[in-house]
């Protein structure tokens, strides 16, 4: 195993940032991980997990050990006629990954097409999409703890899915490395395409009895349309989460904006879109010297190429507090501030 020194990091996100790690590698095994963390020579040493890097914003150089998983595979464990289980490492790409299902005809992760990003980093953001999320396919998540080398089996309940949220980036953070996880998908899937996008998207190719290539083309299609492709402009999708509010507060906003959307989450909680929200404060297309607001998606912050970590989240910090002081509404970032 090779340990390298002030390796740069430009290539292991997508916003591009220039930044450093003190020491890297890439593990290709659990056992390379596993040896690795039990190596007396980094015992003491800080560790930090780095897979895709597409969602997080390097904000400094990172004095540790950045510890690359790039464990990959894909293993069929179990199959009838309905489902399939599929074992697979964290360093695949997450949308290869997709391709692979939708070739075999297993149906269960075709919305989350074309995210950007590692299986193994799929679990810990619980990644969503056109209303699929990760926790509806997976089936546990395979682990190995930092600071003793132990592997461990998180079960789906054991992961503590939520919005955007696992057990990984709350409780146990900086505490595990995702090495992989277990899908269970449908060979007879149930297709999603409750968005109006999708529909619209699908009537517009002609697919009247949709499949799952259908589903996974046109989520592609819309996404490309929306999002800038991080191989021409730095960004990590969408920076905010939708705030979820009480019922109360989103009867008292429409009052004042009539016009803004929610989409019911429960009872007592409505999702407001936080695009709408970025762009009607005024954001969207935004340009402050090699940063901004994407033009086409107020979600969606952007390195033009020059821009550091720092003045895209003093950025987000305006938009922050812009849309607090507009709307009353305040809004959480979803990509990880490093």
């Amino acid at each position: 195993m090779l340990v390298q020194s002030n390796v740069s990091l430009r290539h292991l996100n997508t916003f591009g940032l220039d930044a450093d790690a003190r020491y890297f590698i890439n593990v290709q095994s659990v056992d390379e991980l596993t040896a690795v963390l039990r190596d007396p020579e980094w015992k003491g040493t800080p560790k930090f997990i780095l897979g895709g890097g597409s969602n997080i914003l390097l904000t400094q150089d990172i004095d540790a050990l950045v510890i690359h998983p790039g464990i990959k595979g894909i293993t069929v464990l179990e199959e009838t006629e309905e489902t399939v289980v599929l074992a697979v490492g964290a360093g695949e790409v997450w949308h290869d990954f997709v391709m692979y299902c939708v070739d075999n005809g297993y149906g269960g992760v075709e919305n989350l097409s074309l995210i950007p990003g590692t299986v193994g980093a799929a679990p810990m953001q619980n990644i969503g999409a056109y209303g699929v999320e990760i926790k509806s396919v997976i089936e546990s998540v395979e682990a190995v703890d930092i600071e003793s080398g132990e592997k461990r089996i998180f079960s789906n309940a054991e992961c503590e899915f939520g919005y955007r949220e696992s057990v990984f980036k709350k409780a146990l953070k900086h505490q595990y490395v995702i090495t992989g996880a277990t899908f269970r998908l449908s060979k007879k899937p149930v297709l999603n395409a409750a968005y109006g996008d999708v529909q619209k998207t699908l009537q517009e190719m002609g697919a009247e009895n949709p499949t799952i290539r259908d589903i996974s083309e046109a989520i592609m299609q819309i996404r490309r349309s929306k999002l800038p492709d991080p191989a021409e402009i730095g960004n990590a999708g969408s920076f905010f989460k939708n705030p979820e509010i009480p019922v109360a507060q989103f009867a008292q906003l429409r009052e004042t904006f009539p016009e803004v959307p929610g989409y019911p989450v429960d009872a007592e909680t409505v999702k407001v879109p936080a695009g709408w929200l970025i762009e009607r404060a005024g954001w969207k297309g935004y340009r402050e010297g090699e940063i901004g607001v994407h033009a086409r998606q107020a979600l969606v912050l952007v390195n033009y190429g020059g821009g550091t970590g720092a003045q895209i989240k003093a950025l987000s910090e305006k938009i922050q507090a812009s849309v607090a002081d507009k709307f009353g509404v305040r809004l959480n970032a979803e990509v990880n501030f490093i």
